[in-house]
Formats: structure tokens, sequence, C-alpha cells
């Protein structure tokens, strides 16, 4: 069946919205599609994301709350060193541009990723607003305890990020799908190379240690790790068959049933 009729047609390439960007793909030898991609995840990602966040923030407070913390959460203790890996989630994304394979293949994949994650950010940003929780843990923090780097990772999350959006993690939810992404192209286009197993271990290692870290830094509630592993697991199952499609048909092909070209 073509994926296009199918229930999957929203994971497919989308019918023109690439269209500029497909064609400009390979100016300064793809660099320029490179940065389309970023602009194009700070624009329907991250502001989104911090919209909503602000939002629940300042409209939400009085509301209704669920999954409210329990003792389980509370007992958690606070490891400050954690907030390390943490923070290094904002790697994953500069990695995974840096990893996308520099040819059509490559960066159709990256395009329909890049979809799988602009939905799945729409998805939680429904949620955020909707069920709004409030992780209301921060005063479990010994600031007194940190050391210098410490205390500025903690103090640059706790400027940027207000203590909203709970539930599903995107932390999760993001570095979940960017590793399994990551592992991919690492697997299929650098499997000859010799650090590939030392960097398979340290992305996986560093995954869950963030897991960790979203309960040990109380950024989030134990319902909130779960869930966005749910959502994350599901993201990648949808993702699967575009891989199969992009492999089997070709990603030009591809492109031209999307107008692309």
């Amino acid at each position: 069946m073509d994926g296009r009729n199918s229930p999957l047609k929203l994971v497919m390439p989308w019918n023109k919205f690439w269209n500029g960007t497909w064609k400009r793909r390979n100016i300064f030898n793809g660099k320029w599609f490179i940065l389309e991609i970023f602009l194009f995840g700070a624009i329907f990602i991250a502001i989104p994301y911090f919209l909503s966040n602000n939002i629940a923030s300042i409209y939400l407070e009085d509301t209704f709350k669920m999954f409210p913390e329990n003792r389980y959460d509370r007992s958690i203790p606070v490891i400050n060193w954690m907030i390390i890996p943490y923070t290094a989630l904002y790697l994953f994304y500069p990695i995974t541009l840096i990893l996308a394979p520099k040819d059509d293949k490559g960066r159709m994949e990256l395009i329909t990723a890049m979809q799988i994650l602009i939905m799945a950010n729409i998805f939680c940003v429904v949620f955020f607003l909707l069920f709004p929780a409030e992780i209301d843990m921060r005063d479990s923090i010994d600031w007194n305890s940190m050391n210098n780097l410490e205390l500025l990772f903690f103090e640059f999350i706790h400027t940027s990020d207000r203590p909203w959006n709970a539930w599903p993690s995107l932390h999760i939810v993001h570095s979940y799908f960017l590793a399994r992404l990551m592992t991919y192209w690492v697997k299929n286009n650098y499997s000859e190379n010799k650090f590939t197993n030392i960097f398979l271990g340290v992305l996986w290692i560093e995954w869950f240690l963030l897991c960790i870290s979203i309960l040990t830094t109380k950024q989030h509630y134990i319902f909130d790790l779960f869930s966005g592993g749910i959502v994350g697991i599901i993201a990648w199952k949808l993702y699967q068959p575009v891989l199969e499609k992009i492999s089997v048909r070709g990603a030009n092909k591809l492109a031209n049933d999307a107008g692309w070209v």
C-alpha cells in the first residue's frame, strides 16, 4: 500500500511544505539546508514549547493540576551533578544535524524526522495546556551545596524553563527519538569507524543518565518520565516505516510525490 494513502500519510513527506528547502538543499554544499532545518526546529519546536510554558505559568496557576507530586517523587534525592546530563539534551540537536548523511537520502530522512518531532511537540503542548501540572519541588534543592558549574546550569534551567510543561516530558520524547535516529545513521553510515561503538555507548549512557536526571534535578515527576517514554517510543515506531519507504522508493521519488520538484 502506498504510504500516502494510508494512516501513515501524516508522517510521509508533507505536500509543498518543504518545497523551497528541498530545492535549496545543495547551496553551500548542503550547509544552507542544515541551517534551514535548524531554523524550522526553532520555529516549530522551541517557540511553541516556551510559549506554552509561559502561558501555563501565567494563566493556569490556579487551575486544577493533574497528577500532583506523591511521596515517591519527594523521596528521590537531589543529585547536583545530574544537571549536566540533563542540560546535555541540548547537544543532541546539533550532533544530530552533524551526523545526518550529506546526500539526498539523508536529507529526506532528516526532513521527515523533523516532521515527527514537530508533531510530537504539538501533541505534548496540547497536554501541557489542557492538563497543566506544576512541578513544585524546587524547594528541595540545596543551592549552597553546588559548585560553580552546577550552579550555572541550574540557574540557566530555572531562568529559561518555568516549572510547568510536565507531562509527557519532552526531554524524554526528544532525546529518545534523536538517540534512535543517531544510532540508525551511525550504524548505517559509520559502521567501519573505530569510534562507532564508543560513540553509541556514550550516547546511550547519556540517555540513561538523562532519564534519571529529570527526577534528581526536580524538573519532573516519575509519571512525566514514563509518559514521555511512551510518546517517544510511539514516535519512533511511526517513523520506522518512513525510513523503509525512503530506502525502497528513494528520496527523489518521494520528493516528487510531495510536489517539491
